[in-house]
């Protein structure tokens, strides 16, 4: 299986990477200035050559996952416009690019794995952008798998903060039980692998 990653070079991407590690898959690592390939998710057009260089170079793909999104986090009273679209340009429809411009390019009954996180249920201070981005890409992924051609699969892994980030962002989760890099890992090798569509996979600690 031939297995597009993006955002493979951060924490969450090496995890899922680590997954798939000495398996018979291969993993084409994608990132904004690293990896096999560079892709902008930002950016349509972006996207749309990276699936052009990926099919010239290995031909068709069977997933897509992705482990990567920024958004902007402030108090609610403060955010201002930039930082609103930031969620919605990159973690949003960052995502649903890689899904639409991925489909003349996926093989049959091919997968996409999309991330969103636990403030979709669990909101933190200053996290409002976080929190709608998440619910919205769930409210894709739900609506995107009764519609997809040629028997795709789409769904999502809503993990809380890893263990190995608790480091850098212990502060921001006060009182939350982190997630275990493994486990977060498997929730992505279960939708890539599995036969289950729609599904949003929570790992939470």
């Amino acid at each position: 299986m031939k297995i597009i990653l993006v955002g493979a070079s951060g924490t969450v991407g090496k995890t899922i990477d680590q997954a798939f590690h000495g398996s018979e898959h291969q993993v084409i690592r994608v990132g904004k200035s690293r990896g096999d390939f560079q892709v902008n998710i930002e950016d349509p057009g972006s996207v749309a050559q990276l699936y052009q260089k990926i099919n010239k170079a290995v031909g068709n793909f069977d997933a897509v996952v992705n482990a990567t999104g920024e958004v902007a986090f402030a108090p609610l009273s403060q955010m201002t416009a930039e930082q609103w679209d930031l969620g919605l340009r990159s973690k949003l429809m960052g995502q649903v690019n890689l899904v639409q411009q991925a489909l003349p390019y996926i093989n049959e009954r091919g997968s996409f794995t999309l991330i969103s996180g636990i403030l979709s249920d669990d909101p933190i201070l200053s996290g409002v952008s976080a929190t709608m981005v998440n619910r919205a890409l769930e409210g894709f992924v739900i609506a995107a798998a009764c519609e997809l051609p040629k028997n795709l699969r789409i769904n999502l892994v809503s993990p809380t903060v890893l263990k190995d980030s608790l480091n850098k962002y212990a502060a921001f989760f006060p009182g939350f039980a982190a997630a275990e890099s493994y486990d977060v890992g498997q929730a992505f090798k279960k939708s890539v692998l599995g036969i289950q569509t729609g599904q949003i996979y929570k790992v939470y600690g």
